[in-house]
């Protein structure tokens, strides 16, 4: 898969500055997350993402994790599906490299104020190092804007024929994965978790059984790109 690089993380930061106040937390609070399913990670809070490499299975269930982790505790402010709507950064764009992580996890950890309002509290004692990474790891698998403009014609054409239960279950899953080769991560990590990634996950799991998963994928995928 290609591997394209992100924003920089001085731009990064240049463009958090610039998208203005973010909302403040308020007294939300932060919702546990259950990451008993990951590898430990010990103690010590690394630099660098230790999911990202970790290997298909756990890479797989770190995303899932950390997308039910990110939506409880995250999008409020920076949105769903990692989609900014501009009053705070668009995480999205955030390198996947150590840099990043580094930043992020400091983020994470302390949190952030201004001028003595709690723009977004510390999550780091309250959620845990495991789940930050799992968070990480399901935001930079988000896939860039328009990403799947290019194909959203032919995946609306798939999903009614799972829709109808009348398809090649093997045809579709291995179009789908051909197409989702193709999607590109705003942060340049080499695997998006679109829309066409999860519907070919589901009919590689499930085979027909599949199919309307794999359809709900789709929609909510193509309804989420408009």
């Amino acid at each position: 898969m290609k591997h394209r690089p992100g924003i920089t993380l001085a731009a990064f930061i240049a463009a958090l500055l610039a998208a203005g106040p973010a909302l403040p937390h308020g007294d939300v609070a932060p919702q546990p997350v259950n990451t008993e399913a990951l590898p430990d990670v010990g103690e010590e809070w690394l630099t660098e993402n230790p999911y990202r490499d970790a290997g298909e299975d756990v890479w797989r269930k770190a995303v899932e994790i950390g997308d039910s982790g990110y939506n409880q505790n995250c999008a409020r402010c920076h949105g769903l599906g990692v989609v900014s709507g501009g009053l705070a950064p668009d995480l999205r764009y955030l390198e996947a490299e150590e840099y990043g992580d580094e930043w992020y996890a400091e983020r994470f950890r302390e949190g952030y104020t201004q001028n003595g309002t709690t723009k977004m509290p510390a999550f780091g004692e309250l959620l845990g190092q495991k789940a930050a990474w799992a968070i990480r790891t399901y935001i930079e698998t988000r896939p860039d804007d328009g990403a799947l403009d290019a194909h959203a014609d032919r995946l609306k054409e798939i999903r009614d024929a799972l829709a109808s239960g009348e398809a090649d279950a093997e045809a579709l899953r291995a179009e789908l994965a051909a197409i989702a080769a193709e999607v590109e991560t705003a942060s340049g990590a080499p695997v998006a978790d679109s829309a066409a990634f999860r519907a070919a996950a589901f009919l590689e799991r499930d085979g027909a059984a599949g199919f309307h998963a794999a359809a709900e994928a789709l929609t909510i995928g193509l309804s989420a790109a408009h």
